[in-house]
């Protein structure tokens, strides 16, 4: 039998996906799901690049340019990960 270990945010995820399963059909619950998931990894990437950017100091880590140049999705500050968890009571515990 293959384990697997704790990686930290099992827990929340878990916790998320219980209150998400409560006030939804199971056949809508997976595109909740899998838009989060997808949100999360873009946002992950553009919050690289938006750092490194912000590094170089010449005021381009909010130009949509820089990242679409790298393939990388533009995400707007209301959308990103990190505004979604700082004014979202959804997903805090």
């Amino acid at each position: 039998m293959a384990t697997t270990g704790n990686i930290g945010f099992e827990e929340t995820l878990w916790k998320a996906a219980d209150k998400l399963r409560g006030s939804m059909d199971s056949s809508e619950y997976k595109h909740v799901v899998h838009g989060l998931i997808f949100l999360k990894y873009i946002s992950d990437k553009f919050e690289t690049k938006y750092e490194a950017l912000m590094d170089e100091g010449e005021g381009f880590e909010e130009d949509r340019d820089e990242y679409e140049a790298e393939n990388i999705f533009w995400v707007p500050k209301e959308a990103r990960w990190s505004f979604i968890m700082d004014n979202g009571s959804y997903f805090h515990y």
